[in-house]
């Protein structure tokens, strides 16, 4: 609905009695499973027509992993790119090829997803929290007074689509010698100043899950850039061991590990593959969206953006706003979900961050609670881990997280919005803030 005609429409909000902006509700949030068509029907049935749905062998192989794996590759620069069955996964293979051990921090966002603490906790590491700024990423000045003897590793988690100070990180971990892990699973496609997010860390992980920019239900990707380092990723996502001609081989001494059985299904890779053909239109059509609406509303004082250090290499799936204090934001969520800015039943269009759950550490029972999978205690009682008895992990560790976290929300945006949508999200956003900001 285009701003000229709503505004002869009855300004009093929704929630107050007046008419919505829209009653229909927005698509759904979820980028790539969107745009599932006959591209991935198609190569999955090839995978069934071949009867060989594991990637090294059948009666028929059609390498789809191998062929998403090499036109990764391809597109992003990368050295190695190696698919596993999550982007968790990818994570505890990632810090394991490190050696991240007991007696071990690695450094992480108060900002992340509950899978980054989790392939911490589960190496036998300690979490050692980071704040952020105002991009929602790590902060570096707060990384460099974290940084101590026990950093074995840097967990750098591009939150929400963008990377944030990526290079400054970057320059750190070398400077201190620290390996640095990307994570990537909610920025496939994403850039920062011509380089692709995954091209800065010495380990760079994503995740195909259902709820990112491209997906296959399920799966993951994992590159780097050192050989001797592949060799050791690849033979712990198999089962220890490296292959030959598709069988395992145990002949090589050096190649010798426990590994996660985390393979990548060539059916997963036949979704995948057809996915990732798509990724530069998904991630397009979701920053063009975001970055109308946001141009829209940018006269509004009151509306603080987040900080997105290079808009074209955004990769486009939320909009974040930041509000001068907690109780407006959330009034203001709930006026907007009242005109209509809501998605289907059971979807997360529009919420405060505070409804965003497992993003944010102090949301985290098993972190906070320092619980473990182990009836000893592990890794938290290791010997080693001493020090971690003195962590806190509770709310108020880390202060420029909490206040965001209390005053900011969060719009996904659907990478198939219309034009009208755009436009009625412009004009609720509009009308809400005229209401509740008294403008």
């Amino acid at each position: 609905m285009k701003e000229t005609q709503a505004s002869t429409q009855n300004e009093q909000l929704a929630i107050n009695g007046g008419e919505p902006v829209r009653t229909e509700p927005l698509p759904w949030e979820l980028p790539g499973a969107l745009w599932i068509g006959e591209e991935e029907r198609e190569l999955v049935n090839r995978v069934i027509t071949g009867q060989s749905p594991f990637r090294f062998y059948g009666p028929d192989p059609q390498h789809m992993v191998e062929t998403l794996e090499k036109e990764w590759c391809e597109k992003y620069g990368h050295p190695h790119a190696l698919a596993v069955s999550s982007g968790t996964a990818a994570l505890s293979i990632a810090l394991s090829a490190l050696h991240i051990s007991p007696g071990d921090e690695v450094l992480v966002a108060g900002y992340m997803w509950v899978s980054c603490i989790s392939a911490i906790v589960r190496s036998g590491a300690i979490p050692r929290l980071v704040d952020i700024d105002d991009t929602f990423c790590m902060d570096p000045e707060d990384l460099e007074t974290k940084i101590n003897s026990r950093s074995r590793a840097i967990l750098l988690v591009h939150m929400s689509g963008a990377p944030g100070h990526v290079s400054r990180i970057a320059d750190i971990a070398r400077e201190h010698s620290i390996p640095l892990i990307e994570d990537c699973a909610q920025a496939a496609g994403a850039s920062q100043n011509n380089t692709n997010a995954g091209q800065f860390g010495d380990i760079s992980t994503f995740s195909f899950q259902l709820n990112k920019n491209m997906t296959a239900g399920d799966g993951g990707m994992i590159v780097c850039k050192d050989d001797a380092l592949f060799d050791r990723i690849f033979a712990l996502h198999d089962l220890g061991y490296a292959r030959k001609d598709g069988r395992l081989d145990t002949s090589n001494e050096d190649c010798q590990y426990w590994g996660l059985g985390a393979r990548m299904s060539d059916l997963t890779g036949a979704m995948a593959l057809a996915q990732f053909r798509k990724l530069g239109q998904i991630t397009g059509a979701m920053r063009t969206a975001k970055w109308k609406i946001r141009e829209a509303l940018s006269a509004i004082p009151e509306l603080q953006f987040r900080n997105i250090l290079d808009p074209q290499g955004d990769s486009g799936p939320f909009l974040i706003t930041t509000f001068p204090e907690g109780d407006l934001c959330a009034r203001f969520i709930e006026a907007l979900r009242a005109e209509g800015i809501r998605g289907p039943q059971n979807s997360l269009a529009c919420l405060t961050m505070g409804e965003w759950g497992l993003h944010w550490y102090f949301n985290i029972p098993s972190l906070t609670e320092k619980r473990s999978n182990s009836k000893d205690g592990f890794p938290w009682t290791h010997p080693a881990n001493a020090f971690s008895g003195d962590i806190d992990y509770t709310r108020g560790a880390l202060p420029v997280c909490d206040d965001l976290h209390d005053r900011s929300a969060l719009l996904t945006i659907s990478s198939k919005l219309t034009d009208r949508d755009v436009d009625d999200i412009i004009w609720a956003f509009k009308k809400v803030a005229k209401t509740l900001f008294n403008r």
